[in-house]
């Protein structure tokens, strides 16, 4: 059962490593001065800090932390405590080599590195559910205490003899029979039929590699055991005591993980959020955090944390660039529109030594308050004290976007018709940005979720349908709903297997086409899609298209746009079909930017989308907040220039400058009685 969630407001700190100062009284005091003097009302601690709370086995060391929680406490702080199993201390590795993980070409890793530990050895689980329980039954009621970070950006896999038995279990558990199993996989192929679950391994380099359906399957595996061990923190947590809610800190993109699945394991979902601002136009980036953001907020359809971001540079990219002032504050309260209650940083107080000790910090060696990135800390946190009664608010999105991990999985796998890069994650960026820019708030969703209260979903390259998933597509748009498909979709099941007799399979019908070839181009080629003269969405003009363009036979649909280019000019590109209540748009290319805003500005309309704005100028971003009583609306200029952006009558200004002028990186934020 998941544990409600209620801070009060919103959570402003991070990670702190108090540890690496124990010898340095002096500094522990002054870093809590300074937290008072930024706002900074919550840290996180107990982060890779196994070896200071066990520093050899049985013999523990929680006096430190209990003392730093209480001053903390006393000075209005509190804290998200997290249990250590992100990295696992020397003496573990000496004694019990087995938590060590092995790679896919089966050799065992030395000690080092984070993460580096086996999911399934019943020594590492034992060592982590007694430091859990310990921490639970000693920290996890202290008054100080709000909530519970289980380990920290789990990543990774092991390939040792103790998850290979536990992943023919679960393919056991899953296929039932070896030749059911044999089917799925299509293992006649190539001669690798097996005879028994026991002949099974997990993909390697060295062995079988280009089985597509194993290796799907393997990456679920991954996703279950980490749930699993997941459960096993938190069931020693409950052991313990403690009632607190989880949460565990998730990252950008992560394609090691599905994270739809850690639904119902997490209390509240958190996230590592670093954009690479000023590398490109803030539009872009901006946009491409939002859709994070995003797709965060919609695993549970409920606030998220923003458990990481860098008040100033990182540290681990190529090129590691300064925030331009005005950016923090932009970048966090892009977060907190998008639904996040907190603005928490890595890191409080810069390492001295090791792997980050050049990552941005609250405070760095100088050690001073009078620092630029102090003093844009500060004014974080005082916005966030101004917006304290957004906490909790909820978001509600008129469309979707359908962007699943284990499609994704798949598309990576398939083997045609590109292999360096088929731009899976490009063509639902293009979609979500195209409908962020009409002012709406995007869903970001996966194949799991319920479709029937949006009014759009776009389903871009939905190269698999699993479980029936073409049924409940086209019970939404029979039902009323707006669906947009595109080129290289339903082409197999959920094993990766091709469906026979058409595609897109169970679509061809609601689509009014079917699909007869893809044509793959090469980098500096490029296509057209030109409109059809009195077509019923008024599309006009000619657009560029790239990468992948689909042919189709039509049947029964409307042509809104066809080819210009190459031996098939002429024949359909876009097409529209009415079906039942609803509507099925088919995209047969990879098509430019332009052609989407345009699209989607139409498909909108069409779909009685009302925005909260009437009008959203170029590289301004919109987006809505509410609770029972009010609706936050969320103006952010990240255009390079000045923006006139009108206030509506109905709002209040709450946040922001009130006149009609944004200047760059503004934020606005105003509130409307419901």
């Amino acid at each position: 059962m998941a544990r409600k969630i209620e801070y009060g407001r919103m959570l402003h700190g991070g990670d702190y490593n108090p540890e690496q100062w124990l010898d340095r009284p002096d500094i522990l005091k002054k870093d809590i001065e300074y937290f008072k003097k930024a706002h900074i009302n919550t840290v996180s601690v107990g982060i890779f800090s196994w070896a200071v709370l066990e520093p050899e086995e049985g013999k523990y060391n929680l006096g430190w932390l209990e003392e730093i929680i209480d001053n903390l406490y006393k000075e209005g702080i509190s804290t998200i405590l997290a249990t250590p199993s992100g990295a696992r201390p020397k003496w573990m590795a000496d004694k019990y080599p087995e938590v060590l993980r092995m790679d896919p070409d089966r050799t065992r890793r030395f000690f080092g590195g984070r993460h580096n530990h086996c999911y399934t050895s019943p020594v590492y689980r034992q060592k982590v559910h007694d430091m859990d329980k310990l921490l639970s039954q000693r920290l996890g009621s202290h008054p100080g205490v709000i909530l519970w970070h289980i380990s920290n950006e789990f990543g990774g896999e092991c390939y040792c003899p103790l998850c290979q038995q536990k992943f023919r279990e679960w393919l056991k558990e899953k296929y039932g029979t070896i030749e059911k199993l044999n089917s799925s996989w299509c293992t006649t192929f190539w001669s690798h039929i097996y005879n028994s679950f026991d002949q099974i391994e997990a993909p390697s380099p060295k062995g079988e590699n280009e089985l597509h359906a194993l290796k799907l399957d393997w990456n679920r595996f991954v996703t279950d055991r980490t749930i699993d061990f997941i459960k096993g923190e938190v069931a020693a947590i409950r052991e313990g005591g403690s009632e607190l809610p989880v949460t565990a800190n998730l990252m950008y993109d992560y394609n090691g993980l599905d994270y739809k699945k850690f639904r119902d394991v997490l209390d509240v979902v958190s996230w590592d959020n670093y954009p690479s601002w000023h590398k490109k136009e803030e539009f872009f980036t901006a946009i491409d955090a939002g859709m994070q953001h995003d797709l965060m907020r919609s695993i549970k359809n409920q606030p998220f944390l923003l458990m990481e971001s860098c008040p100033s540079a990182t540290n681990w990219k190529p090129i590691n660039k300064l925030k331009k002032p005005g950016m923090m504050l932009a970048a966090s309260l892009q977060a907190v529109a998008h639904g996040s209650d907190s603005v928490l940083y890595f890191q409080l107080h810069q390492s001295q030594g090791a792997s980050e000790k050049f990552h941005g910090a609250v405070i760095d060696h100088y050690g001073g308050e009078d620092t630029r990135v102090f003093k844009e800390v500060t004014e974080v946190g005082e916005a966030l004290e101004t917006l304290k009664e957004v906490c909790g608010s909820q978001m509600k999105s008129p469309v979707a976007v359908l962007y699943d991990r284990e499609n994704n999985w798949a598309i990576q796998d398939a083997q045609g018709p590109r292999n360096e890069n088929m731009f899976y994650t490009e063509a639902v960026q293009k979609q979500y940005r195209a409908l962020r820019e009409q002012g709406l708030n995007v869903d970001v969703i996966s194949m799991e979720h319920e479709l029937s209260s949006y009014k759009i979903v776009a389903a871009p390259m939905a190269y698999m349908f699993k479980d029936g998933y073409e049924e409940r597509l086209r019970a939404y748009a029979e039902n009323g709903g707006t669906l947009v498909i595109t080129y290289w979709t339903g082409l197999v099941d959920g094993t990766d297997k091709c469906f026979l007799g058409g595609t897109p399979y169970g679509l061809m019908e609601a689509a009014g086409l079917r699909t007869t070839e893809i044509d793959a181009l090469y980098d500096w080629e490029e296509n057209h899609g030109i409109s059809e003269p009195g077509n019923h969405l008024e599309i006009s003009g000619t657009y560029t298209c790239k990468n992948l363009c689909e042919l189709v036979k039509v049947s029964d649909a409307e042509v809104l746009m066809r080819y210009g280019d190459d031996f098939y000019a002429g024949a359909p590109v876009v097409t529209h079909k009415a079906y039942g209540k609803g509507h099925v748009y088919y995209v047969g290319a990879d098509m430019e930017q332009a052609f989407y805003s345009d699209f989607y500005g139409k498909a909108a309309k069409e779909a009685g989308i009302q925005a909260p704005l009437g009008f959203v100028p170029a590289e301004v971003s919109v987006t809505l907040r509410e609770n029972q009583e009010n609706e936050y609306l969320f103006i952010q200029n990240y255009a390079r220039e000045t923006k006139a952006v009108p206030v509506p009558a109905e709002y209040e200004v709450i946040y922001g400058a009130a006149d009609e002028i944004m200047q760059p990186l503004a934020t606005r934020v105003l509130k409307k009685k419901k």
